[in-house]
């Protein structure tokens, strides 16, 4: 008995579910819509009826349109003000004009004293400067480090990706035989006989676990069809595969790309969630502009109310001919000044024009869609537009507060990235050659390349103001002196150095220290022989 029970349980269970979805369809038919738990997943809503997207994995949204999408954000690049400003923006903020290394080992895993990190720290950061800061990082000889980062990041927000090669170049004049080749995203691309299989996505090799294994790249940029000839021109139609690692776990491909969901073997342009804002706004605001010219360039229309029969009356059966050599007897109404006597054609009268342009709304209708744009491009809207009219302190630091919390995780995201891994490839050579000293380099690689990166200061806006907080956070002990210099763009340890120097030469010339001089604001009434709100300085003893 009990069996049975349970044995027609699930059968009432199925019975039940089934009338009440009879129910709920019923109730669909009849209230002309059906109930969802969630309203945005209705599929009887007009407002929602067409909206019907696939659901595709990272790579089959992305790799079949990033094509167009690159072309087109290309485009918005070359021809776009705000798009080539956003772009520079983001370069300024996230490197900016500073690209300093900071070695950092991990001296617990070494065994070693933080004095003895120090010290090596700092003959690597000299040895480093020696090759990131000239050409001989960079294979084509042209850039240091930083314009090759600068030049990467700029690359990975239009194409989605950036990709150096690390190449063994010895030359007679580097000590340093490891350089860099950048090529564009558009060469890293799967071979036409390699079509279909699907662990080769946009000719990233990936092996099961989803991690990539190779790298195919065409030999010659598809764009230089129309410059290469002969043999150069079969370079269009080779491919070359390279290794992701050497044997021995030597890097030899630095794939620059945010990835945004799993599975995603390529990135994608900055602008995409906005590109069709951006091409909108720029087509209208040039129809505004041309609209705009075309009416400055009216004054007046001659218009005449003389019918049929009054201009025949008038002029006889040659009206037509009369009346133009009428019009051009009154050549004066081609262009206005000031005093001017307009001599009117028989039967006319002048009729001012009134241009509908500027639009009115213009400003505020883009106002709204650059805030849009802004939005999608992880800026504030003054930030990105450069207008800082309608901002006060306040919300202009809360603004750049906001930027600046991106702009960190992007420092971040680009040294872990980019940055540590190229390091790591001149580390090696320097090791092997004997340069650095680091025993058992191969088994502790993690504690030797262990750092950071300083680049550009965020600057301030109030200066008194920024001050005043990094010295009040200095001595509750909430921040270092590193930290605060590494904000500036400042290395710490240069800043103290160089503090020691100009402190012996102020003694050497008799000059008191910067913190016995204090600059306060003229208030003594001396008869006004001084300038009234002049600076006086005013030595301690």
């Amino acid at each position: 008995m009990g069996r049975n029970t349970r044995q027609n349980q699930p059968s009432r269970q199925s019975r039940s579910r089934t009338s009440l979805a009879a129910s709920l369809g019923a109730a669909a038919l009849k209230g002309g819509a059906a109930m969802s738990a969630y309203q945005g997943a209705s599929h009887t809503d007009l407002a929602l009826s067409d909206w019907q997207p696939m659901a595709g994995s990272a790579d089959a949204d992305l790799l079949p349109e990033l094509g167009t999408l690159t072309s087109r954000a290309r485009d918005l690049a070359r021809n776009d003000g705000l798009m080539a400003g956003g772009l520079q923006t983001h370069r300024d903020n996230v490197v900016g004009a500073v690209l300093r290394l900071s070695a950092v080992p991990d001296y617990r895993l070494l065994g070693w004293t933080p004095e003895q990190a120090r010290e090596w720290g700092n003959k690597v950061e000299a040895h480093f400067r020696s090759w990131a800061d000239t050409t001989d990082c960079d294979a084509a000889r042209t850039l240091d480090l930083l314009g090759l980062t600068v030049l990467a990041l700029g690359g990975e927000m239009v194409n989605g990706d950036a990709v150096a090669i690390p190449k063994w170049l010895p030359r007679p004049d580097s000590p340093w035989a490891t350089r860099l080749s950048v090529i564009e995203a558009d060469r890293l691309e799967t071979p036409p006989y390699l079509e279909g299989m699907a662990r080769i996505r946009r000719g990233v090799e990936l092996d099961g676990e989803g991690a990539p294994v190779a790298y195919h790249f065409r030999a010659a940029h598809p764009g230089d069809a129309l410059y290469l000839r002969g043999d150069e021109a079969q370079d269009l139609n080779r491919w070359e595969r390279v290794p992701a690692f050497t044997p021995w776990g030597r890097r030899r491909v630095v794939h620059l790309h945010a990835k945004e969901r799993t599975g995603q073997s390529r990135g994608k342009p900055i602008v995409s969630a906005v590109m069709r804002e951006f091409h909108m706004a720029g087509k209208y605001a040039q129809n505004e502009l041309q609209a705009s010219l075309a009416n400055s360039l009216v004054a007046a229309f001659l218009e005449s109310d003389l019918s049929q029969e009054a201009a025949s009356a008038l002029f006889g059966d040659q009206a037509r001919d009369v009346w133009k050599e009428s019009v051009t007897q009154s050549r004066s109404i081609g262009k206005l000044q000031a005093g001017a006597v307009i001599p009117l054609p028989v039967g006319a009268r002048l009729q001012s024009f009134a241009p509908g342009r500027p639009n009115v709304a213009f400003e505020a209708f883009m106002l709204a869609v650059e805030r849009r744009i802004a939005a999608g491009m992880n800026l504030p809207y003054e930030l990105f537009a450069k207008d800082f009219s309608r901002v006060n302190y306040s919300s202009a630091r809360a603004a750049l507060l906001e930027a600046w919390r991106y702009f960190h995780g992007r420092r971040r995201w680009l040294t872990t990235t980019w940055l540590r891994p190229i390091y790591e490839l001149w580390l090696e050579e320097a090791v092997n050659a004997g340069v650095i000293d680091a025993p058992g380099f191969y088994a502790n690689r993690y504690a030797y390349t262990r750092c950071r990166f300083v680049f550009g200061g965020k600057g301030w806006v109030d200066p008194v103001k920024e001050v005043q907080a990094a010295k009040l956070r200095l001595e509750i002990g909430v921040s270092t002196l590193e930290q605060e210099c590494a904000e500036q763009g400042l290395d710490w340890e240069e800043v103290l150095h160089q503090q020691r120097l100009e402190a012996e030469c102020r003694r050497e010339h008799g000059l008191p220290e910067p913190g016995a001089t204090t600059w306060i604001a003229n208030t003594a009434d001396n008869g006004g022989d001084k300038e009234e709100g002049a600076p006086a300085r005013k030595d301690a003893p």
